[in-house]
């Protein structure tokens, strides 16, 4: 996947700076301060995955809607540069889709003290369905 197919919606916290600097470099990108700034953190995830988007986020909580509420996504790119100016956060930002743009599609990336961290995604929709297969395959009737 080349650069210009990304697409991303990026979260207030990370700054206006971040996100001229994906508009001038031309990727597909939507801002929740455009949208509604008290967005929950909920909709922003079901927002970008109904629009095929990556979220761009500083906030902490999209990792606990991910891992402990199973929640579906596109990726989210989690940027933990609390002190950074917004200069510094267009530096980080151009550095990966230069060096993983490639590679963070649909992925959990964490980006903390100058290291990135990508995790794969695990569609909990989609296990949910293997495992009501293999339920059903085996006779069970499912649960919920």
């Amino acid at each position: 996947m080349n650069h210009f197919q990304l697409k991303f919606l990026v979260d207030v916290g990370v700054g206006r700076q971040v996100e001229h600097y994906l508009q001038t470099r031309g990727y597909d990108i939507k801002t929740v301060r455009a949208i509604d700034n008290k967005m929950s953190d909920t909709d922003i995830i079901r927002l970008a995955v109904k629009e095929n988007r990556m979220v761009v986020t500083m906030d902490k909580d999209f990792g606990e809607l991910v891992y402990h509420c199973g929640m579906d996504h596109c990726g989210v790119l989690l940027l933990r540069l609390e002190d950074a100016t917004g200069a510094e956060k267009v530096q980080v930002v151009d550095d990966i889709l230069a060096n993983y743009s490639t590679q963070i599609y649909h992925c959990f990336c964490v980006f903390q003290n100058d290291k990135l961290r990508i995790k794969r995604a695990v569609h909990y929709s989609t296990v949910k369905t293997i495992t009501t297969r293999i339920v059903l395959s085996i006779g069970l009737k499912p649960v919920g």
